[in-house]
Formats: structure tokens, C-alpha cells, sequence
């Protein structure tokens, strides 16, 4: 076991873990940010998306050495109250059903806004294509980005 010192959602984190122990399983069972979801295990759906020094990454794929001394934001950083852009679009546009890969599409979307403010059609696609929903809300989740775009 050792331990590592991250920042979390703003605040300094110390954590003793097996060095291979997976960012996401840190973050759940070690800190109770449960927002981040497993999905796959593999880094292939999505739904274990947080930021990284701001962009989008898979939790499921990296460990806390790899992590330590980077701004780290889950789902429940991304705003104190639910207000960021990408959150209150999905609110609006009534984005979810069962809800469970929602933190990761947020965490996606969110971090691809920052880079692309005014993005077309086709690169929210393509910056989406990586997240999948079991029950196929690719068309809410596109136009919920797309209305995030504009209010921002």
C-alpha cells in the first residue's frame, strides 16, 4: 500500500491504496464520490469520466499515481449546486432515462465545451462518440450540448 496526495474537487485528499487500484474505485469506496459510475472496467463507455487538469478522462483506466499532483473533478465538482451550463441543459432538456452513464456524458460534454464554445453538429458527435447510453438518449444528450453551447 501507499499513500498518495490528491486534489480532489479543489481539496487535498490523502489516500493509502495498492499502488494498481483504479482512480475510480479511489474516488468511490476510498473518498464517497459515488457520482462517477463504473461501467466497463476497460475505459470504453464513459460512464467513469472525470476531469483531468480539465480534460475528460476514464477514472477506470488510470491510477493515483498517475493523478497526483493534478486537479482532479467528479461530477459533484463540477458545480456546488447544479448550475453549471451542461447540467441545467440536461435538466431542460430532460436528458436521462435510467440516468446511470449521466455523470460521464456530463463530464465529457462539460470538458469539451471548454475547448470547443462554438461547436458544430458534427464535433459535439464526435466529441460524444466515446460515452455510450444503454437506452439510446444519443439525441437529447447531442441537443442538450448544443443548448449548453449557446448559454454559456
Amino acid at each position: 500500500m501507499s499513500t498518495y496526495q490528491l486534489k480532489v474537487n479543489g481539496a487535498q485528499k490523502s489516500v493509502t491504496v495498492d499502488a494498481d487500484t483504479p482512480l475510480l474505485w479511489v474516488l468511490r469506496d476510498e473518498l464517497g464520490l459515488v457520482g462517477t459510475k463504473y461501467g466497463c472496467g476497460i475505459g470504453q463507455c464513459g460512464a467513469c469520466t472525470v476531469h483531468v487538469d480539465g480534460m475528460a478522462m476514464r477514472s477506470c483506466s488510470m491510477t493515483p499515481s498517475q493523478v497526483e499532483g493534478k486537479e482532479i473533478t467528479t461530477i459533484e465538482g463540477l458545480s456546488k449546486d447544479g448550475t453549471h451550463p451542461v447540467q441545467q441543459a440536461w435538466k431542460e432538456v430532460d436528458v436521462p432515462q435510467c440516468g446511470y452513464c449521466q455523470a460521464g456524458q456530463i463530464m465529457t460534454a462539460s470538458a469539451f465545451l471548454e475547448q470547443h464554445p462554438n461547436p458544430s453538429e458534427i464535433e459535439i458527435k464526435n466529441a460524444m462518440h466515446g460515452n455510450i447510453c444503454r437506452c439510446g438518449a444519443y439525441n437529447r444528450i447531442y441537443t442538450a450540448v448544443e443548448k449548453a453551447a449557446k448559454s454559456s
